[in-house]
């Protein structure tokens, strides 16, 4: 029974956040959701969809955090959002963003933070950075779906996957390598 346990528990945390007080769980919290709007604010323009840094950020946070932290911090951002403090791409916020053409996107960052943290608790993380690599890459390709498809109902699916996904797919490369890479230098960092 105990092996069991063991089996199902996850052996990562880089910054042992689950075994620190609520307090320190509810400053990382706050702490995620000020990195998260940080990198909202650095944005290229596009349209419909603008290349941002917050994908970036997102899989950070749940490859630091671990899923159910890293996702409870997505949520808490994007509960900001709702109530229309300036967080998201452009210093967007209400709740018209969670209706507008990029709220497939948005929609999907929970999901690919319980995907990217739950994959890192099993071992895709800095510790095997090709598999923190892949785990990203699929992350990212469920968000450019959920988004595409989400926006599709305002464009098209062709106008949707034309402006939707293939100007993405390089930068959202970058970034997952990005991610995988500083990940790796961040558990060395920390000796995990």
């Amino acid at each position: 029974m105990n092996q069991s346990a063991n089996a199902i528990r996850p052996t990562y945390s880089p910054l042992r956040l689950d075994s620190r007080s609520i307090g320190v769980r509810i400053a990382a919290i706050l702490g995620g959701t000020v990195l998260l709007t940080l990198s909202s604010y650095i944005t290229v323009p596009m349209y419909p969809v603008p290349v941002t840094m917050q994908t970036y950020a997102i899989l950070m946070v749940a490859a630091l955090y671990g899923w159910r932290l890293g996702t409870l911090t997505v949520l808490a951002w994007l509960g900001e959002a709702a109530v229309g403090m300036p967080v998201l791409a452009g210093g967007a916020g209400g709740l018209a963003v969670f209706a507008g053409p990029t709220a497939g996107y948005i929609f999907s960052w929970p999901l690919i933070t319980a995907l990217v943290g739950w994959l890192a608790e099993r071992g895709w993380n800095g510790k095997r950075p090709v598999l923190a690599f892949a785990g990203m890459l699929v992350a990212s390709a469920l968000c450019l779906t959920v988004g595409a498809a989400w926006l599709a109902a305002f464009i098209g699916p062709e106008k949707a996957i034309t402006a939707g996904v293939l100007p993405f797919l390089p930068g959202d490369a970058l970034k997952s390598a990005l991610a995988a890479v500083t990940l790796t230098f961040a558990m060395r960092k920390v000796g995990s």
